[in-house]
This record gives C-alpha cells, structure tokens and sequence, in this order.
C-alpha cells in the first residue's frame, strides 16, 4: 500500500538539488508513509503545513505546535478527525525525529522512540505494555504471532540488544550483513514491547541503527511499502508446525535488500498469505492488521486445474519452500536440467504459477524460486482433491 499524497507533494522536493529542503522532504515522506501501517493518512492541512517547514518557512516544533492548536480548536469531532490527528501528530514527531542525528542504542533509546513518535496520541506512549497480547494478521489469515509474554520484555530487549552489540560485521559481504540485519530487526518486532505503535517504532529505530552503522538509507522503501514491511515482519515470526508452515525470513529480506543494496525486487503482500484460499485475486486490506481481509472468488474451477503433470509435481515440490533450480530437481529427483526447464520450471512460470525470488535478475547466484498466489491455491486445489479420492 503506498502514500501517494506524499509522492505527489513532496516528490519536488526531493528531485532538486537544495540540501535542506531534500533532506526535510525525505523525512516528511517516510513518517507519512508510515502512518499507512495503520490505515491512516494525513490531512490536507498537515500536507500544508509540511510544505512551509520544507520551505523553511517554520521550524518543526512550530508544526507541531500549529497540528496541536488545529485539532485543539475543533469543537466536535468525527471518527475521521481522530484518525488524522493521529497520522498528522505522529507525522510531525517522526519527522522531527528523523531530522536528528543521535540515537541510543538501549532500552532506554527504544522506549523513547516510541515516547516521541506518540506524544500527545497516546497516554501510554514510551510504557512498556504489562499485558499480553493477540492480533488477527491478514497474512496470517485472522492467526496471529506469538508475541513475548508482559513479564519477559525487558529482559528480551536488553538481551536481543546486547547481541546485536556483541555481534561482529567484519569481513561480512554485504549478502550476509543483510541477512543478519534482517533477523535482527525481525526479532526486535517480535518483543513487541508497546500497547500500539510497535511497527513504526521499529521502523524509526532501525532507519537511525542503520545511519549509525553507515548505511544511507534514505529512499522510498518505508514511504511506499509500510504495509509490506509490517506483513513481511509478520511473516518471519510466524510458524504453525501443524499446517506446515515455518518463519520465513525471506519476504522481510527482499525489502532489506532493496533498502541497503538497492535492488529491485517486487514486493507484494498477496505473495506472503499463508495456505490462501482457492481464490486467486485477493483483495489487499487497507487499514489495520486486525481488518477482515476479503476475498474474490475465481468465476470458474478450471483455473485450479493443472493438466501438465510436471507442473503438479512442480507445485507440490514448492508448496511451503522457496527452492533454487538444483535443490527442485533433487526434489523431484530428475538429472536433466534442460528437459526440467523446459517441460516443468518454464511452463510454470509462463503461467504465473511460479515467481523468480529476485524477478530482474534472473541470473542471480541464490535465484530461488517460490509459488505465487495463483499456484498457492493451485496447490490447494490438488491437495483436497487428492484427500477427496481417499
């Protein structure tokens, strides 16, 4: 889900060559994208009053000043008021937030972060939650991660921390400080330490880690891509041994990949739904995890019905794995490589059953390829007719 009211009013500023205003436009189009985490977007006033700070018009505690004294006014509100004061406040606090440069790599540093980006949202902003908590995810299909226990954060925190300190980058290629980088920040969602706010949080802290580590991370991955980032964290703390289903670092990966190496894979959130139902379009939510996410129906059976026996064994063999060529022929025990390229893998991918893990480089050394919804529910199909003949 992108945030295309920031792209559209912002983009100008970003194009040009002035460094102030380059670096305020980055800020503002990265805190209003996140907002989208939530189903949230900004009010027209807020977009206003961004373009004077850009401008250098005002200062930053002057925005936030002038958000507090907009909302203050209104004598009645409306669902809708509450939900842009929400993106139009945590707006400015993130963007204030992302202008400076200090960052404390602590619990103290985390909770603070989630102090800031809440004040005058939250009553809770910057506490640690002292209750346990559940979150239907629409990846997930209304299942949710197992989240650390009230009790346990603190120290989860302090420990994950410490071996993120302790760890050493040197002599790492850039493939594997991604890598580390991903699980990384994956486990520190997990703890989600806070009542709301956790993926913003998050987001906030790992743009300023990266920064202190070097890494110029200033794109339009978090702008545009929020929701995935939230889903693809989702994604990698998920497991359900029962269905199958492991953690599956590899869609959080993509992203981190496109933000520190600048590639450019695709990043779809219907791709991350586990075990999807036989429909084959579904539709992508657009406000919080906790919505019911809707599905439409495919108008006839006969696009789950896969003639081509290669392809069957194909889909069956990447059901719950993203496999390189080598380990899908191992799999299904061929040797030929040409004959599975062109009688199973290609036919495959020509009809939008399989996808390339890094679509605009084919040649890639870790290629691996993946189901994609379609042959998701493909898969399904051929499973319940298979128990159907039991």
């Amino acid at each position: 889900m992108r945030n295309d009211i920031a792209m559209i009013t912002f983009e100008e500023y970003i194009q040009q060559g002035e460094p102030q205003k380059h670096e305020k436009a980055y800020a503002w189009q990265t805190a209003i994208g996140l907002q989208a985490v939530d189903g949230l977007k900004p009010s027209e006033y807020l977009i206003e009053t961004a373009r004077k700070h850009i401008e250098g018009d005002i200062t930053i505690d002057e925005v936030q000043q002038l958000i507090k004294s907009y909302y203050d006014s209104k004598d009645i509100r409306t669902e809708k008021d509450i939900e842009k004061e929400e993106a139009d406040k945590v707006s400015a606090n993130i963007t204030k937030l992302l202008n400076e440069r200090s960052f404390a790599f602590t619990i103290a540093g985390l909770t603070a972060i989630h102090r800031r980006i809440f004040d005058g949202v939250f009553k809770f902003a910057g506490q640690i939650r002292d209750y346990n908590i559940t979150k239907k995810e629409w990846v997930l299909r209304e299942d949710t991660v197992l989240y650390v226990s009230a009790p346990d954060i603190r120290r989860a925190i302090e420990y994950d921390l410490e071996q993120e300190k302790s760890f050493d980058y040197t002599g790492l290629g850039i493939d594997q400080i991604v890598s580390h980088i991903t699980r990384f920040v994956s486990g520190l969602w997990q703890i989600h330490p806070f009542g709301e706010g956790n993926t913003r949080t998050t987001a906030v802290f790992t743009i300023q880690y990266l920064r202190s580590m070097g890494f110029n991370v200033k794109n339009d991955l978090f702008a545009n891509h929020s929701w995935y980032f939230r889903n693809a964290l989702v994604r990698a703390n998920y497991q359900n041994i029962q269905k199958g289903i492991k953690r599956d670092y590899v869609y959080l990966e993509r992203f981190f990949r496109n933000l520190l190496i600048g590639e450019g894979n695709e990043l779809r959130n219907r791709f991350m739904i586990v075990n999807p139902p036989e429909s084959i379009e579904l539709s992508t939510p657009t406000s919080t995890p906790t919505s019911t996410p809707t599905s439409t129906p495919t108008s006839s059976d006969n696009l789950l019905r896969i003639d081509n026996e290669n392809i069957g064994r194909l889909i069956n063999v990447l059901a719950y794995n993203s496999l390189s060529v080598k380990e899908m022929m191992a799999s299904l025990g061929l040797k030929n490589r040409e004959n599975f390229m062109e009688y199973s893998l290609n036919p495959a991918i020509k009809e939008a059953l399989v996808s390339m893990l890094y679509p605009d480089k084919p040649r890639h050394p870790r290629q691996k390829y993946l189901l994609t919804v379609k042959g998701q529910a493909v898969y399904n199909s051929i499973k319940q007719q298979a128990n159907g003949r039991k």
